[in-house]
This record gives structure tokens, sequence and C-alpha cells, in this order.
């Protein structure tokens, strides 16, 4: 049972860190202009994105007796109020929005990594699931940072 205990505590923190991924893009929703409907397109795609990983790794964790993770990261929280606080500095402004974006998306890569390192035993087919969903958020990792260096290439 150790082995199940120590994987769904991997898996759990996966589904917290795209909890996280869905605040902070509902957060990004609210900040950017409303003339802003390209970013709010691919905020609201990441965010459903998010909502898909957790559906799936909540049924690895139920199948592994586990008991499902709520909420999000304390990091999280702490990136949440970053961008808070970001807010007031700077508006809402495209670039500042961007910015903390791809600052949450290289959290989630950190996170994907640090699950994939774990010293859990891992299931060839629960591998596979955490490696796909790293590979499709890192294409929106730089789907993001593409979006940051060109507002800041025409901007400059």
């Amino acid at each position: 049972m150790e082995t199940n205990s120590k994987l769904v505590e991997v898996l759990n923190d996966l589904i917290r860190i795209n909890n996280d991924r869905i605040d902070g893009y509902e957060k990004a929703m609210d900040e950017v202009e409303d003339i802003d409907v390209d970013l709010k397109a691919i905020f609201q795609k990441m965010a459903n994105e998010s909502r898909g990983n957790v559906s799936e790794l909540s049924t690895e964790v139920a199948a592994l007796g586990g008991e499902i993770a709520t909420g999000t990261t304390g990091s999280g929280k702490i990136y949440r109020v970053w961008m808070d606080i970001k807010a007031t500095f700077t508006g809402h402004d495209r670039q500042s929005v961007l910015e903390s974006c791809e600052y949450g998306e290289d959290a989630a890569q950190d996170a994907y990594a640090d699950a994939l390192a774990s010293d859990a035993e891992i299931p060839a087919n629960v591998r596979q699931l955490i490696t796909d969903q790293k590979a499709e958020l890192m294409e929106s990792h730089n789907l993001i940072k593409g979006y940051r260096d060109a507002h800041k290439a025409v901007n400059a």
C-alpha cells in the first residue's frame, strides 16, 4: 500500500498544479482588457486543458483507492497573489498578464518534471499519461511565451 500512497501523492500534486492553472487563467481572463479577445480565448482553452488533466489524473487516483485532491498548491496561491500585486503596479496590460502566465507555466513544467523524477513506483500507463500531459502543457507554455515575445517586440 506504500507504493500506492506515494503514487497517489504524486498524482494529487499534479491535480493541484492543474487547479492552479485553472485559477490562474480564470484570473488572467479577468485581468486583460475586453478588447483582448484573442488572449481570453487562449486562456479559456488552457483552463479547459487543465480541467481535462484533472479529470484524467483523478481517474487514476480513484483507481488506486486514493482520495482525490481538491484545492491548489501553496505556491499556486502565492502565484495568484503575486499576479494581483503585479496588476496593481502595472495595470491590466497584455505584457504583464502574459509574463505572469508564463511564470505559472514554468511552475507547471517543474511540477510535472518532479512527478516524473519522483521515487514513487509509476506504472507505464500512468507515466505515459504524465508525459503526455507535460508535453501538452509545454505547447501551452511555448504559445504564451510566443505571445509575450511578440507583444514585447511590437512595443519595443
